[in-house]
């Protein structure tokens, strides 16, 4: 399949990034930076082409890109955070997905909704309901997505939906049933074993946190790509908190 990967570089306020549900921990800004460098190139080795918004060195959560918009074939639907201090991060991806010539809608207040609570498998689309996304806002994707089945996810105990479960390439979901109650679920052996980026094929990126789980889908017959970025889980960051993929069929 590859694409485009809209990524974002952290900058030197990452070690402010909010941190809700996870105790906080001293993160490292260089090695933060030599991570997400690598995450990148893990990306474009896989075929995806890198395109950076631009620098938001004022805002310590914006390498996190993937809450700022939800990308739906050729639309992109810019989020509004729950967060009110993420919200001027939207703007600058506006910037960079218009660059990719998508058709660009918002959500609007009262809504709010972050890409990191909307899970796309097939026709369906998981949305978490969140302490970051409300009901006004899963309604407002849902009436911008007539096309797919919009299907609220009631959370516990974690961030984002995607920070609970993603799915493998096949649509099966993988995730912990205590903080999101889907059905079918593949439980992994670690929390981060959670967090999949299908990438092409059978092939996925996943933290390198999660080697039991590595090895679990290894034997389903994925290939999996590690990638180590212990910097942003202690952001209560994952694999794909940190890119929004656009396949090259929606991408031309």
């Amino acid at each position: 399949m590859a694409g485009l990967a809209l990524v974002r570089k952290p900058g030197p306020r990452i070690a402010e990034g909010i941190v809700t549900n996870i105790p906080r921990e001293p993160v490292d800004r260089e090695l933060a930076a030599e991570q997400h460098a690598a995450y990148v190139a893990a990306l474009a080795a896989a075929g995806w082409r890198p395109v950076h918004a631009p620098p938001a060195d004022d805002l310590p959560d914006a390498p996190f890109v993937e809450d700022a918009v939800v990308v739906s074939g050729r639309l992109a639907v810019l989020t509004r955070p729950g967060a009110p201090e993420r919200r001027p991060e939207v703007d600058s991806v506006e910037q960079a997905v218009r660059g990719l010539g998508l058709n660009t809608v918002r959500i609007t207040r009262p809504g709010t909704l972050d890409g990191g609570d909307v899970l796309q498998t097939g026709d369906t689309v998981y949305v978490g309901r969140s302490a970051r996304t409300d009901d006004h806002g899963i309604a407002q994707l849902a009436a911008l997505l007539p096309e797919r089945q919009v299907v609220p996810v009631e959370l516990s105990g974690v961030l984002h939906l995607k920070s609970a479960v993603t799915a493998l390439p096949d649509g099966t979901l993988i995730g912990d049933p205590a903080h999101a109650r889907l059905p079918g679920l593949l439980v992994p052996p670690e929390e981060a074993g959670a967090h999949v980026v299908p990438l092409d094929g059978d092939t996925v990126l996943m933290a390198a946190s999660a080697p039991r789980t590595a090895e679990l889908l290894e034997r389903r017959g994925l290939a999996v790509v590690a990638v180590d970025i212990s910097e942003f889980e202690k952001l209560e960051g994952c694999v794909t908190c940190l890119s929004v993929l656009v396949p090259d069929a929606l991408s031309m």
